[in-house]
């Protein structure tokens, strides 16, 4: 990196699960350096969290207000550039329509807001102020996921036919709300967590990957969503058919009542010439299947892996590298961007690989089809209208 962009953070604090694996991402390619945050809605709280992650009292703020504009009151050299928000989804647009109103870029968690007609809200923000926003839909940071889209691209496989996601998690068997558990708590609280539970929090990951591999875009959506725990006000469990451009078609399935499962998620992509498939539980191969020769595996790291899956990998074959990684990817791939725009220059085609705005817009816009799919007795439902602008390559 040419330097490190000075981070703040919104959320994240003692006890935050998805705070820790953000800053451990922001890290890893020495990218950021974290200056100031604001981690908690309790000031005091938000304080010790701070002294604990070594930040000077003076950076720690008691909320966002207060982060964003007290770094604003700072000499440009020393406030943040770039702010990471990482609290539940009712929380994501009001400080992130602050910080790109103030001039500060943004990293934020997915769902990319509460509501779709926020999401619109956010991109129009983002465009007039001409900030840029990362998205952390995690899962196509991994090497080998872009490798299967450079696949997909180059038509190796043929014209495409048929896209399988899914991703099931067993850890919402039980009424774990209904014990206080914090993470299961807002994400079963519909003004909380918004429209959707299941599809909102891991659906909007499977539905990333199927339109980040196919190259194709969703056009509709016939959704079965499903509540299976007593007393659980948001569905657990959820399928959808879909419709893609081009004549693909596709299933999704997204559960969080699947007992004994972890984080599988795994995808596959036919075409007329072969198939592909990958999974997380074994994220450093891919799996190419041909009509009528053997299959080939791929690994991460080899020769033969094309430069952006290069890009997106640090160590030898053999050297697994996961998650946390995947993570990083789309936090340093952000930074080259920033970093590029604040240079006047030309970001590189590996400045651009994460996902950005347009894709948090698509992901919220799918939950939307998905639940408005579910309570129509129509076949098919269209997804939802969303603005013209594409997901950039």
């Amino acid at each position: 990196m040419e330097r490190k962009l000075k981070l703040g953070m919104i959320g994240g604090g003692q006890g935050a699960f998805i705070g820790a694996v953000h800053r451990i991402a922001a890290r890893i390619d020495n990218a950021y350096e974290l200056v100031a945050g604001a981690f908690s809605s309790h000031a005091a709280r938000s304080l010790q969290s701070g002294l604990e992650l070594g930040l000077p009292e003076h950076r720690i703020y008691g909320s966002y207000h207060e982060l964003i504009n007290g770094e604003l009151d700072l000499p440009p050299h020393a406030r943040m550039e770039v702010v990471s928000i990482v609290t539940p989804n009712h929380v994501h647009f009001q400080p992130a329509a602050l910080a790109l109103e103030k001039g500060f870029h943004v990293v934020l968690d997915k769902p990319m807001t509460y509501s779709l007609q926020e999401a619109i809200e956010l991109q129009q923000i983002a465009q007039k102020n001409g900030k840029l926003l990362c998205v952390t839909h995690t899962y196509t940071g991994y090497p080998m996921i872009k490798q299967a889209r450079a696949l997909v691209k180059s038509g190796e496989l043929g014209a495409i036919r048929k896209v399988y996601v899914e991703y099931p998690q067993g850890w919402l068997s039980t009424g774990l709300e209904q014990e206080n558990q914090k993470q299961a708590s807002w994400r079963t609280d519909p003004s909380r967590s918004g429209l959707s539970g299941c599809m909102g929090d891991i659906g909007t990951h499977a539905f990333n990957l199927a339109e980040y591999v196919s190259g194709e875009q969703v056009t509709h959506v016939s959704a079965q969503l499903e509540t299976f725990v007593p007393g659980r006000r948001l569905d657990d469990d959820g399928a959808a058919l879909l419709k893609f451009t081009n004549g693909v078609s596709g299933v999704l399935i997204a559960t969080q009542i699947a007992a004994g499962e972890e984080n599988n998620l795994r995808i596959r992509v036919y075409g007329e010439k072969g198939g592909l498939e990958w999974q997380q539980q074994d994220a450093n191969s891919l799996w190419v299947k041909w009509l009528h020769e053997p299959a080939q595996l791929y690994r991460s790291g080899a020769p033969y892996t094309n430069s952006i899956s290069q890009n997106n990998t640090r160590v030898p074959p053999g050297h697994p590298e996961g998650y946390l990684e995947a993570f990083a990817n789309h936090y340093t791939n952000f930074a080259k961007h920033v970093i590029a725009v604040e240079s006047g220059q030309q970001p590189t085609p590996e400045a651009l690989d994460y996902p950005s705005i347009e894709e948090g817009l698509r992901g919220m816009a799918f939950v939307e089809t998905v639940v408005k799919s579910s309570q129509s007795s129509q076949k098919w439902t269209p997804f939802a209208s969303i603005s013209p602008n594409l997901p950039h390559e």
